[in-house]
């Protein structure tokens, strides 16, 4: 599951974990409020952050691929820090190279990824530090990425919770019938 900051990614994962789906957690915010509170005020502006964010991402992915469950969400991966380094300027590192082609060999994620879509706004935090405008721009960059390496984009459109919530099952339930026959 991929999207841009801010348009509710991680409510939609908290509820469909509650509902009693394995999720994978996003790393980025974890890295940040690592960061910070070791005193690093903008951790983002640092040439380790985005091997920091991947490596967090590949630890998660691996533990996650122990675990039998037929229906896995990860609230991003790899792909999503490759479109966070173009965004911040950054080269892709040798790791966040690494990483994305032991994605793409080991067929790791699914090729169709549940994009969630801008609710309209934007509500600043500690680790998002972006404006709305910013956030349509992101939400574009992250698009072509994804599709860059052959992803295939199921939108979720601004909507309530339940809502958003009610398509991802929607969707997961056809592929799951699909899957089986």
């Amino acid at each position: 599951m991929t999207g841009a900051p801010g348009s509710g990614k991680t409510a939609i994962v908290r509820r469909l974990e509650l509902e009693g789906f394995s999720v994978v957690e996003e790393a980025a915010t974890d890295v940040i409020a690592a960061a910070q509170a070791a005193g690093i005020a903008e951790p983002w502006t640092e040439p380790s952050f985005i091997d920091a964010v991947a490596s967090l991402q590949r630890d998660r992915q691996i533990r996650a691929s122990r675990q039998p469950d037929e229906v896995q969400f990860h609230d991003r991966c790899a792909v999503c820090t490759a479109a966070l380094a173009t965004w911040l300027g950054y080269s892709f590192s040798p790791f966040l190279e690494g990483e994305l082609e032991r994605l793409k060999k080991g067929a790791i994620y699914q090729k169709q990824v549940f994009f969630v879509r801008n609710l309209g706004f934007i509500t600043p935090t500690e680790a998002r530090r972006i404006s709305f405008e910013e956030t349509v721009r992101f939400e574009k960059l992250h698009e072509q990425i994804y599709r860059s390496y052959g992803f295939e984009l199921f939108p979720i459109e601004p909507g309530s919770l339940a809502e958003r919530v009610g398509a991802i099952r929607a969707a997961i339930g056809q592929t799951l019938m699909h899957n089986r026959e």
